[in-house]
């Protein structure tokens, strides 16, 4: 597949995995955690067949779970390994095919964690002789509220397995989880929480009436084939794509409220360069590998500086370049100054284009503090 040479995460994890250690690895978004966790586990499987669900796969969205199944497909396609991709969103059909595949006993199981526990409550998973047990974007999974469903899978796994947790950050609440399910876990940390070096950040003083011309402006002049634009509701995001198509920007749009099949062909259009730019909420943030992402603009500044992390990332993946821009209204100063602090630089400030009245002053101090507060920040960098 053109893999030479691992990244450091894989490097580090594969040793560790293969020698059946519990594992903890904190990596940033792009690192190869997939591959890291994939290839000692198939290679395992390669080693000792078995007719039986080996490896578990926890994962909190849909697209991750989807996107890890096409890996691993490619990985293992020179072996008699088996396996299936559960998640919601679909139709009865997709249901009875998970089904039918966990009844004869699919050697990797990736799985949203309703939808697996659909299927344990039915009785059609057996797990009795699961050997690997791999959380996926952890961090994810709780801020999404998945603990407890996580809780009830594990009284349906062997207490004798591995178990693998990856994530991006490592707050406190991912260290009580992991004190829970793992036994004496090796730790990896690597790079954690930095903008890939690659990557061109800068930032526009606009107000939100001013975002949608300075949108177009910006798609137009740069005429790139591959932009992801991020809002922070997936009612910004349906009226975002509206409008752009007013102007004769093709954009789609990918959110909630989108079927499974909808979703995988907006996606799968992004990917092969047919559709330039997705409009997105933060379900794409995360673990979504698409190559030559030119250009990620923030419409709306994120949440906390862990989510800016995250949408950047989906550019300069793989230390290729890319650049970054975030749309700063006068509510956010305070919240994007904290994001500027948590990253450890100054995010330059560009003049809005020739046609644009000026924007808000700058001066963060004087804004409503953000959720995201200095005592967050300082407990993370001392764990």
């Amino acid at each position: 597949m053109g893999f030479e040479t691992p990244t450091p995460i894989q490097e580090q994890a594969i040793p560790m995995i293969t020698s059946g250690h519990d594992l903890i690895g904190c990596a940033q978004t792009g690192t190869g955690k997939t591959a890291a966790f994939l290839l000692p586990i198939l290679n395992k499987l390669a080693l000792e067949p078995s007719d039986h669900t080996d490896t578990l796969i926890i994962v909190p969205t849909r697209e991750l779970a989807l996107q890890i199944y096409q890996a691993l497909q490619g990985f293992s396609y020179h072996t008699s390994i088996n396996s299936q991709a559960i998640y919601g969103g679909g139709d009865g059909a997709d249901f009875e095919q998970e089904k039918k595949a966990l009844k004869h006993g699919v050697n990797i199981v990736i799985a949203t964690p309703g939808r697996l526990i659909s299927h344990l409550n039915m009785g059609n998973v057996k797990l009795q002789h699961l050997k690997h047990l791999i959380l996926d974007e952890a961090d994810r999974m709780l801020d999404m509220g998945f603990v407890d469903d996580i809780m009830k899978v594990i009284t349906h796994l062997p207490k004798k397995r591995q178990t693998l947790m990856f994530s991006a950050t490592m707050p406190s609440k991912i260290r009580q989880l992991a004190s829970k399910l793992l036994h004496h876990p090796q730790q990896i940390s690597l790079a954690v929480s930095k903008p890939a070096e690659g990557v061109s950040q800068n930032a526009y003083l606009v107000y939100n009436a001013q975002k949608n011309a300075l949108t177009v402006q910006i798609l137009k002049e740069k005429k790139l084939s591959s932009v992801i634009i991020f809002s922070g509701t997936k009612v910004k995001v349906k009226e975002l794509e509206r409008d752009l198509r007013k102007v004769g920007i093709e954009a789609s749009a990918i959110h909630s409220d989108l079927n499974q099949q909808e979703r995988e062909e907006v996606l799968r259009n992004f990917r092969s360069k047919k559709l330039p730019v997705l409009v997105a909420t933060d379900v794409l943030s995360r673990g979504i590998d698409i190559e030559d992402i030119g250009l990620i603009i923030n419409y709306d500044v994120p949440g906390d500086a862990e989510d800016y992390i995250h949408r950047i990332g989906r550019t300069a993946r793989a230390e290729t370049t890319g650049e970054a821009i975030t749309f700063i209204n006068e509510m956010d100063q305070r919240k994007f100054s904290l994001i500027e602090t948590f990253i450890g630089s100054e995010i330059a400030k560009l003049p809005l284009p020739h046609g644009l009245q000026k924007g808000p002053d700058y001066n963060p101090s004087q804004r409503v503090k953000s959720s995201f507060h200095h005592g967050k920040k300082k407990n993370f960098h001392s764990k």
